[in-house]
């Protein structure tokens, strides 16, 4: 048998060589373009991704925790500290996995809770052997509890607050022992003070823990910022901190409370602590300073209290007065607006609101009284008989009546009325209106209508003419000259709940006609304003027109003392277009007989009122009084208002006389202080006393 064999040729070689050359080629050139594309994707995470990743990786491993800030103070105008905040040392424990492990249950383990215990035994044996020993007793139970072991309070990276309030040989001790605790912390923060006097305490408010302050809009647009502030953790707020909830508390919490410092703390995988990476200490707040005065507040509150006990004992026209259980009163700079004296009768110790919570015999002592009176329409009177502080203006309307009779051109400054104790309106002139008492007064010019109080010459000459001249459209103009001189609107102090007043001319259906709502009006029975509005509205008559903003507060100054910000006269509305006799003849009316100030060394400009209101199927007397000293030139203005405490003559005007007394004491209703004069004390003395055995005055 014979084999042939083929021959390779010299061109199949060449094929192959060339096959495997293209293969080789196709390899390294797939692995460089896989290389082109890991070093381009390693460029991208390097330079563009980076940052983001990193900012990731940060916000996921580490955790920023606030420290308080020291709140700034509350000062008085003589710098004397109202609301104060004092320095103290805090034990604070952040868990370790030692105390937060878990059973398969998802329940604390035995050997956890174990570990928790004997830390809380170690710490209350230290706190019982360096603390102070007329201080509270903390339990194992307590410290236990404060740890938070099951995270129903806190995250677990959140330091927890165990004690308070360290002894100097605690904190010593403690920091000295430091390393037998992991996780422990000594921290600066504050506790609130406010002053023992009760100095003007609505005024200036009191604080709530930030948890429970969720109701205020403030707090809600701080919880929504808080969202979106991962660049500034300073802003962030714990949830133990305690914030302004009324008053100048709250209206500056921005100022007062400061910058928060906080920790930055890296954490686990199990979002547990590990240990502190940095810390950025808190920032002091700023102080405010009010323009209330000190003594002059004190006087004040005083002279309420002792009018209303006087009420009490006293006959006033064949009757005393026990329903009358409250009293507020407003002084205003005429020239600057500062407030000098605010009071709400009576007040209580602000001291009660910095434990964080109320016993419930503690709010209802004070539930009635916590509220600032001369601004909102709190229950007034004795309870049940539906009364507020915020009442009818009564006779304290008719300055301003008369001046809007003169000004709409119904009158002028020497005509003549016959006043004959009785006025008519309405259809037929079925309805008519008196005068208090049933006086008839015969012959007057406007001066003498508001000197004697006189209801008819308002109805007659103001009311009746409004409706005669502009038919339903003259509540409209009435409600212009009340907005004007500040009824019926804000007196822009920017204290929180201001309360507008309570109008009730447009309520034409519930007077009976458009006409019967201005006759009302015209003598004080158609408007009901808070204390702060009728000061507001006296200082505006004082200025001729020109309504200013009341001014709580004069500056306000750094941790230093520096001063950041001043407050000085703001103008609100100014009118102009009264002729010059009329303000003469206004003033020249405020001059009704006042027996509390016979003895008043000035000429000042005042009017009584007297509101009448039903509450309880009785018709009560509410006193109401504002005045300006001196008349001309005028430097304060007061409004009182005693609620059921009678004619405005006998029980708001002693009060009146009393600030007047103790503004000229301190500052000078002449512009000398008579503390200055460095005599003797009796003539302090006599003022305190002014005013304690008056008699009732006969026009209201």
């Amino acid at each position: 048998m014979s084999v042939f064999r083929k021959q390779a040729s010299p061109q199949d070689g060449k094929d192959s060589k060339s096959s495997l050359g293209l293969r080789l080629n196709v390899f390294f050139f797939s692995t460089f373009i896989i290389f082109c594309v890991i070093i381009i994707r390693l460029a991208v995470v390097q330079f563009v991704e980076g940052p983001n990743l990193k900012e990731v990786e940060t916000s996921r491993d580490t955790k920023n925790v606030p420290l308080a800030a020291i709140r700034g103070s509350i000062r008085a105008a003589g710098g004397e500290e109202i609301a104060y905040s004092s320095s103290v040392q805090s034990l604070y424990i952040t868990l370790t996995s030692d105390y937060t492990k878990k059973e398969k249950d998802g329940s604390l383990s035995s050997v956890s809770r174990a570990n928790a215990y004997t830390l809380a035994n170690k710490l209350v044996e230290n706190f019982n052997k360096y603390g102070d020993p007329n201080g509270e007793k903390l339990t194992a139970n307590d410290v236990v509890v404060s740890l938070d072991l099951n995270f129903r309070k806190y995250s677990g990276f959140m330091a927890r607050r165990i004690k308070a309030g360290l002894t100097p040989k605690e904190v010593a001790y403690f920091m000295e022992h430091k390393e037998e605790y992991p996780g422990l912390e000594v921290v600066e923060e504050s506790n609130r003070h406010y002053n023992k006097d009760t100095v003007a305490v609505q005024t200036v408010g009191y604080i709530k823990p930030f948890k429970s302050s969720g109701s205020l809009d403030i707090y809600k647009n701080i919880q929504n910022a808080m969202k979106n502030i991962d660049n500034d953790p300073g802003l962030t707020y714990k949830d133990d901190e305690f914030v302004g909830f009324d008053g100048l508390e709250l209206q500056y919490q921005r100022e007062l409370r400061g910058k928060n410092g906080y920790q930055v703390i890296s954490v686990n995988p199990q979002n547990m602590a590990e240990k502190v990476e940095d810390v950025v200490p808190p920032v002091k707040g700023n102080d405010i300073w009010m323009t209330i005065n000190k003594n002059i507040q004190l006087k004040t509150e005083q002279a309420i209290t002792e009018q209303i006990s006087w009420l009490h004992s006293h006959s006033v026209q064949g009757k005393t007065h026990p329903d009358a259980v409250t009293g507020y009163a407003v002084a205003m700079e005429v020239d600057t607006g500062n407030v000098v004296a605010m009071a709400s009768m009576p007040d209580y110790d602000t001291n009660v609101w910095t434990k964080g919570s109320l016993p419930t015999d503690v709010w209802k002592s004070i539930m009635s009284n916590y509220q600032n009176g001369t601004i909102n329409p709190i229950s007034s009177g004795v309870s049940g008989h539906g009364l507020q502080s915020v009442l009818l203006l009564g006779s304290t309307i008719k300055p301003l009546s008369v001046l809007i009779g003169l000004k709409e051109g119904f009158f002028s400054t020497s005509y003549t009325y016959t006043d004959k104790g009785i006025a008519y309106f309405g259809k037929n002139d079925k309805s008519s209106v008196r005068n208090a008492s049933g006086h008839v007064y015969g012959s007057m010019d406007p001066s003498r209508a508001i000197e004697k109080s006189s209801n008819v010459f308002m109805v007659d000459m103001v009311g009746k003419r409004l409706y005669e001249k502009y038919g339903d459209k003259g509540i409209g103009v009435w409600d212009k000259y009340m907005k004007e001189f500040g009824l019926g609107v804000s007196t822009q102090s920017g204290l929180p709940r201001e309360f507008l007043g309570q109008i009730n001319y447009t309520n034409t259906k519930a007077a009976g006609s458009a006409q019967a709502a201005l006759v009302y009006a015209s003598f004080g029975q158609q408007g009901s304003y808070t204390t702060l509005q009728l000061a507001q509205y006296a200082s505006t008559l004082a200025n001729e027109g020109v309504r200013i903003k009341p001014q709580l507060v004069s500056k306000i100054t750094d941790s230093d003392g520096k001063v950041v910000k001043t407050f000085g006269r703001e103008v609100i509305d100014e009118v102009t277009n009264f002729d010059p006799s009329f303000w003469r003849e206004i003033k020249k009316g405020m001059s009704s007989d006042v027996t509390a100030f016979s003895d008043f060394p000035y000429d000042f400009a005042r009017k009584t009122g007297t509101s009448q209101q039903s509450a309880k199927g009785d018709l009560r007397d509410n006193g109401v009084f504002i005045a300006f000293a001196p008349r001309e030139n005028p430097k304060l203005a007061v409004a009182v208002v005693i609620p059921e405490g009678g004619f405005g003559s006998s029980s708001a005007a002693p009060v009146a006389r009393k600030i007047f007394d103790a503004y000229d004491w301190e500052y000078g209703l002449d512009g000398v202080p008579k503390k200055s004069l460095k005599k003797d004390d009796t003539k302090e003395g006599a003022a305190d006393g002014a005013g304690s055995e008056n008699t009732a005055a006969t026009n209201n």
